[in-house]
């Protein structure tokens, strides 16, 4: 993970309150979700830097299949090359700038295959990876040639299928960027998914309130109550991360074999990997900084957040389910598309709320509530790209070691205001290398913990060093 370039529009101590052990800490001020100067730093320095998702590798299956997007205020193309690789580059003709493709602005489709792209000006030539083929009159140049005029490449990696951009050169690859969230997903064949149905929704809300009402239930209750019927709000854990990610998972309790209408009655064969414990779960991932992921025992469900302006987001929503599935003749999503759809427009109601009420220039900022954990994990990484900066790793390590003798000091068997085990966090916060943390943390010195995992202990003292 990369650290900003500058930090952000934002009082230091503000985000400093934000980094205290959980039980102290403060929400973010609201300024935060209004301040057209904090969107503009994080357009520039989360949203072009940071890997994203743009969309499945299946919609440019073929050679010479391409796609026109906006990224981070860029256009761009991503084609399929010759060597059945995926590419992406800048859609503008390296020799006057004009745009190579024309697409929705255009009264143009924005996918379609061209296995050779020709400038609509000059007519130079470029192949689908975005190789310089033909450039007419350009023989006789002086510090000319094909293999240096190639389009503008930009980073293009995929995962279980889906495909990631950033604008960043120096960016990790994609999988070290996802760390264990990768791991966590390997049993499961997410790249044979096929979508099954679609919403696209525009919401008057920042990008951050709605990954922060993903984050937690305390909500669901009054909001969701036919969701918490099936997934009940107090019940489920945490899943301890070390990448730039967070996660866990609820019980379907009672018949529920899904979610969905109906008491999630309906029955769908199993994705690939699902155990049976899985069956009775359904898990969340949030992956930084704006796609969710919704893992159920038959389907997929997976939202993509794309910030437009401090108050309005455009929200993809895509339902996977596998070709087999998809194929059958008596296939029927009705139940959970009109579930979720439900739900989503039940949260994103709320969070317009949220952003109206936060425009007033009275509110201070907030407190989590003892459920909200997930949410103040969520709101540390937003706050670790707003310092620009990583905890040092002296500074973590001495912070776990004075830890540990408080431990061994005072004897307690619980460690006040961090009760979840949500992210490790110090490999890639401070460098530090987990095996390191936990030689120093090792199971005969935690024995008098007992009510504290590991992780919870890491996260305190990171907290404590982040709050120093």
């Amino acid at each position: 993970m990369l650290k900003a370039s500058r930090p952000a529009p934002l009082d230091p101590a503000r985000i400093a309150a934000v980094r205290r052990p959980f039980d102290e800490a403060d929400m973010f001020p609201p300024s935060v979700y209004h301040d057209p100067a904090i969107f503009a730093w994080e357009a520039e320095e989360i949203f072009r830097h940071e890997w994203r998702c743009v969309g499945r590798e299946e919609e440019t299956p073929n050679v010479g299949s391409y796609r026109l997007l906006e990224f981070a205020g860029e256009q761009v193309i991503i084609s399929r090359g010759e060597d059945n690789v995926l590419h992406a580059f800048i859609n503008a003709c390296r020799h006057r700038g004009a745009t190579l493709i024309e697409g929705p602005v255009d009264g143009k489709p924005e996918c379609g295959t061209a296995k050779k792209i020709t400038c609509p000006y000059h007519a130079w030539v470029y192949g689908a990876d975005g190789t310089l083929l033909k450039a007419k009159h350009t023989e006789n140049l002086e510090r000319f040639s094909l293999d240096d005029y190639g389009l503008v490449p930009v980073r293009c990696e995929t995962w279980q299928g889906f495909v990631f951009l950033t604008l960043e050169n120096d960016a990790e690859p994609l999988l070290s960027y996802l760390d264990d969230l990768a791991t966590w997903f390997d049993r499961f064949d997410l790249k044979s998914l096929r979508c099954a149905k679609r919403e696209v929704y525009d919401v008057a809300a920042n990008w951050k309130i709605l990954v922060e009402n993903y984050s937690e239930c305390y909500h669901c209750p009054g909001v969701h109550p036919q969701l918490n019927a099936l997934t009940p709000y107090d019940l489920g854990e945490d899943i301890p991360a070390r990448g730039w990610w967070k996660g866990g998972w609820q019980p379907l309790v009672g018949e529920a074999a899904t979610m969905g209408l109906e008491h999630g009655s309906h029955r769908r064969p199993w994705l690939e990997g699902v155990t049976d414990e899985d069956a009775r779960r359904i898990h969340y991932f949030a992956l930084w900084p704006n796609m969710l992921l919704s893992l159920h025992p038959d389907y997929l469900m997976v939202h993509v957040i794309e910030p437009v302006a401090p108050g309005r987001s455009l929200i993809t929503c895509d339902w996977y389910v596998h070709p087999d599935t998809l194929a059958r003749p008596d296939f029927d999503f009705s139940d959970a598309h009109g579930f979720w759809d439900q739900t989503n427009r039940q949260d994103w109601h709320v969070c317009t709320l949220q952003q109206r009420g936060t425009a007033s220039s009275m509110l201070p900022p907030g407190r989590y509530s003892e459920l909200e954990a997930s949410v103040q994990a969520f709101d540390l990484m937003v706050a670790d790209r707003y310092a620009a900066a990583k905890i040092a790793a002296d500074e973590a390590l001495a912070a776990v070691e004075a830890l540990k003798s408080e431990i061994i000091a005072t004897g307690r068997d619980e460690i006040t205001g961090d009760r979840f085990a949500i992210k490790v966090g110090l490999a890639e916060r401070t460098s530090v290398d987990a095996k390191a943390v936990a030689k120093i943390l090792s199971p005969a010195q935690m024995a008098s913990v007992s009510k504290t995992s590991q992780y919870e202990v890491i996260r305190f003292a990171w907290n404590r060093a982040a709050a120093a």
